[in-house]
């Protein structure tokens, strides 16, 4: 009698409590400053993969950006990053800031370019990235891509890094430097048409200083990441020619370890319904499996590897793992 009550209490404890659910996997996505493209464009991913992939639910963080998203992804205190190029690849040799150090990442997807922007205001004379010498500036903020790819191209151009005043604010901030006169010239590395620049560029005249050939010749021989590139005229207001300049591509890691269908079903999700990544930004109109073959400067995931095989898309050696 006993055994039989107790069979009907745990029969209608599982009647009431309904089939066990499927364990859900939380994506942490390291992002960058509100000031950039990097956060909206990764709070439209997870979006996507929350939507979109069973039994995921995904969240985008405000980080330091591309340095810190390689040293969080390889510690395991996020899963996925959106890194500059040449700052992932510094990250898996462990060359550069990284000291030696090789992180565990691969590449999940290539997201869209950066380019180096360099403002000033008009009324400040600076025309030439050389006069930054003597000057207080901000070269991003500390952990970000943007103020690692300054460095690397100050260096290149033989602009000692104690021969400016360094604020090292993030974009927003650095915005409002300008703005306010307590810096003469900030940078980004960031997809053109980014909102802190907008905004300066409505209550400022602004100027984005251009790289001369043989100083864009100087930066690209020293990292086979960088291209020449123009930031097109119109962009920000007052800037109405095109601006010669660096580019570079940013990429999606993730945690080497990450397991390979889990990487597979967010790729295609991400890819699938790039349509709704489009609205957020025009950038992502580069977000294509194309461009991760052509463009990735560390090895893809398997799991990414297994959706480009599945579109018939030939992975190079180069970049299988």
């Amino acid at each position: 009698m006993k055994r039989a009550t107790l069979i009907s209490i745990l029969c209608l404890v599982l009647a009431i409590a309904g089939p066990a659910t499927a364990k859900t996997s939380f994506i942490s996505l390291g992002t960058g400053g509100t000031g950039g493209i990097y956060y909206p464009y990764g709070g439209g991913v997870a979006e996507i993969w929350s939507k979109y992939v069973k039994d995921v639910k995904a969240v985008a963080e405000v980080t330091g950006a591309s340095v810190e998203n390689v040293k969080l992804a390889h510690k395991g205190e996020t899963v996925v990053g959106e890194v500059m190029g040449d700052v992932a690849q510094a990250g898996f040799t462990g060359t550069g800031k990284f000291k030696g150090k090789k992180h565990e990442i691969y590449s999940m997807a290539i997201m869209y370019p950066n380019l180096l922007q360099v403002v000033t205001l008009k009324k400040s004379g600076i025309t030439n990235i050389e006069q930054v010498k003597g000057r207080n500036i901000s070269s991003g903020s500390p952990g970000s891509g943007t103020n690692f790819m300054a460095e690397a191209v100050f260096k290149a151009l033989g602009i000692s890094l104690d021969s400016y005043k360094d604020s090292r604010l993030s974009f927003t901030e650095s915005a409002n430097a300008l703005r306010d006169g307590t810096i003469e010239v900030g940078v980004w590395s960031v997809g053109p048409g980014t909102s802190s620049i907008l905004d300066l560029a409505t209550t400022h005249d602004i100027h984005i200083i251009t790289f001369t050939p043989e100083q864009t010749q100087k930066v690209l021989a020293s990292n086979a990441n960088y291209s020449s590139v123009d930031l097109a005229g119109g962009v920000y207001r007052g800037v109405d020619q095109p601006v010669p300049t660096i580019g570079v591509w940013n990429v999606m890691i993730c945690q080497a370890s990450l397991d390979t269908d889990m990487v597979y079903n967010l790729v295609k999700a991400l890819y699938e319904h790039n349509d709704y990544l489009l609205k957020i930004h025009p950038s992502a109109s580069y977000t294509t499996p194309e461009n991760a073959v052509a463009y990735s400067p560390i090895p893809l995931h398997p799991g990414t590897i297994r959706y480009l095989k599945e579109k018939k898309i030939s992975v190079p050696a180069k970049l299988m793992p």
